[in-house]
């Protein structure tokens, strides 16, 4: 005859066994992930991180150890929590901001949520995923540049019998309106005396 405890604990073992594998195996997964990603406490009002991958740590500088307990907003988002409470509110959105690392360097990321429901289907975890956007940042901020450029270019107007210095660029040409061809014309004054 065996002790009643011990035939609980005997039944509880290969169950704990699985889960504690299936949780080996899950950060193994997680770890092996060349994408920054975080695991964010859904429970707390706070928003703390309980686990970073290293992709995470060499993207933002923030090890595990750092990271974990910490606020995302206080570690990432400088204190800004109006922005984690809409990144938070509109999960299925794909997100574009900014985001500073441990060495105070700006990080231009996307990020996608996903929601970890407990088995009871309650909200436990967020899972957020990073990717950088630094280049296409830096290439909308060229374009725009190249924008302002070309909207505060010269404007060459070109008189009748002038001609524009040898090599000199001509962004746009303006040509007097036909009313004042007319009104030229009206008054007896030849074009090329204007």
């Amino acid at each position: 005859m065996t002790a009643p405890g011990k035939h609980i604990r005997t039944q509880a073992a290969p169950a704990l066994f699985r889960l504690l594998s299936d949780s080996s195996l899950s950060r193994a997964a997680l770890g092996a992930c060349g994408v920054p990603l975080a695991l964010v406490n859904a429970a707390g009002p706070a928003r703390a991180i309980t686990y970073v991958n290293p992709a995470f740590t060499a993207y933002f500088g923030f090890g595990e150890g750092e990271a974990a307990g910490r606020p995302l907003a206080a570690l990432l988002l400088r204190g800004d929590e109006t922005l984690v409470g809409r990144l938070f509110a509109d999960t299925a959105a794909h997100w574009q901001f900014t985001a500073w690392s441990k060495d105070g360097a700006a990080r231009h990321v996307g990020l996608a949520l996903g929601a970890v429901r407990s088995a009871d289907g309650h909200l436990s975890h967020w899972v957020l995923a990073f990717s950088d956007r630094s280049e296409a940042e830096q290439l909308r901020a060229e374009l725009e540049s190249l924008k302002s450029l070309a909207a505060g270019s010269l404007v060459l107007r070109l008189e009748p019998g002038s001609q524009p210095a040898r090599g000199a660029q001509q962004p746009r040409v303006e040509i007097p309106a036909a009313d004042e061809l007319n009104s030229e014309r009206q008054t007896g004054r030849p074009l090329h005396q204007r």
